[in-house]
């Protein structure tokens, strides 16, 4: 069964037990709001920078930049690699994790394959990357905007406070993956031809409306604006240029059926009191610090990252408590094959690209780099107490 489908099942089981909490009292009508506003920014946001990214890609902006890394390498192959690692960064960093795991996997897999380079190392880049890399901006995951409604900082606020802490969790995921891979990234390639756009005007366009909004995503302003601006302005270029690209499978109605379930659910047990021995699980100072990364550590190997994060939020009382918490949820869901969303997509999207991923490996690899790079990225944090 297809992960969206997976998802869409559990997230229509979570939007029941949250409609049964409201209709017996468990879930006051009040508290449902509350829910509610926080939360409809954040998932019209997820809406509008899916539409983008998937526009984007069906225009050939990800190819083409594919392509043009290859070529920019000159055909050796670790250069290849680094100039995937740092596209990997900026995907995730501006247009979110799932992007980095659903569009450019792919893309990275069909440039190694016409270069007849070994896919396995772009592979893993692109998934490993999708999740350390999203502790760099308010944007990249989802579990960041929701702290944002607590952190109140601006993105610059954020970058300070998460951004070293992200830079040691891509150096340590970058380190790992030259060990685990050095032999495939040794050597050179004869470059291929870049491929003609079917649609020129089209690629260009898109292109500028993408790159002209992630400035814009962390210049203060709500990220859901500049981000269903040009959603809108693609969907209007598109119904000129490709209206066949249109409809409503651009909408990830499973993520937003799970994500609008699960904040319900998690809402009905916060209202019982069932979450309030998760705070006392913290404590205070720099052993809080590892505490916190800890817990989201394993609560996201053990169910997934997103309900980690809301099961575990009330524990965060401070500025870095709460960062921590964000490293062990964003950085730390490496391990189990379920820890986040992006991982689930990324291997649905190798699977039909015919890639065969051994999840013993990946799952032995995880266990050094969640650990490893989650214990490090809280260091940071230790000037904050």
């Amino acid at each position: 069964m297809m992960v969206s489908v997976k998802l869409a099942l559990i997230g229509g089981v979570l939007l029941l037990v949250g409609a049964a909490a409201m209709a017996f009292g468990i879930l006051p009508p009040a508290d449902a709001l509350t829910i509610g506003e926080r939360v409809w920014p954040i998932l019209l946001f997820v809406v509008a920078i899916t539409i983008v990214a998937e526009l984007a890609a069906a225009a050939g902006v990800f190819d083409l930049a594919g392509a043009l890394l290859a070529r920019l390498a000159r055909g050796r192959t670790v250069v290849l690699w680094m100039l995937v690692v740092a596209l990997g960064v900026i995907a995730t960093a501006f247009l979110s994790l799932d992007t980095t795991a659903v569009l450019l996997t792919p893309v990275v897999i069909a440039v190694a394959r016409a270069n007849k380079l070994p896919p396995m190392v772009f592979a893993f880049t692109t998934v490993w990357l999708a999740n350390t890399a999203s502790l760099l901006l308010p944007v990249s995951n989802l579990t960041n905007l929701l702290a944002m409604h607590r952190l109140d900082l601006s993105p610059g606020g954020f970058l300070a406070l998460l951004g070293p802490s992200a830079v040691i969790a891509i150096a340590v995921t970058v380190l790992l993956l030259w060990i685990s891979h050095r032999r495939d990234l040794r050597g050179r390639y004869v470059p291929v031809p870049i491929p003609r756009a079917a649609d020129a005007p089209l690629l260009v366009a898109t292109a500028v409306i993408v790159v002209g909004m992630l400035p814009f995503l962390v210049s203060g302003l709500e990220p859901w604006m500049p981000a269903v601006v040009a959603a809108v302005m693609l969907l209007l270029l598109f119904a000129w240029r490709h209206p066949r690209a249109l409809g409503l499978r651009l909408v990830p109605w499973s993520v937003l059926v799970f994500a609008v379930g699960l904040f319900l659910a998690v809402g009905a047990l916060e209202a019982t009191g069932a979450l309030d021995a998760v705070s006392a699980l913290v404590g205070d100072g720099p052993a809080g610090l590892w505490q916190a990364a800890g817990l989201g550590l394993v609560g996201s190997n053990a169910i997934n990252n997103l309900p980690a994060y809301l099961a575990l939020e009330p524990s965060a009382s401070s500025p870095a408590l709460l960062g921590a918490l964000l490293i062990g949820v964003n950085a730390g869901p490496v391990i189990a094959p379920w820890g986040s969303l992006a991982t689930l997509l990324w291997h649905e999207r190798l699977r039909a690209a015919g890639v065969d991923v051994s999840w013993r490996r990946f799952v032995l690899w995880g266990l050094l780099l969640g650990p490893l790079s989650v214990a490090l990225s809280v260091l940071p944090l230790l000037w904050r107490l």
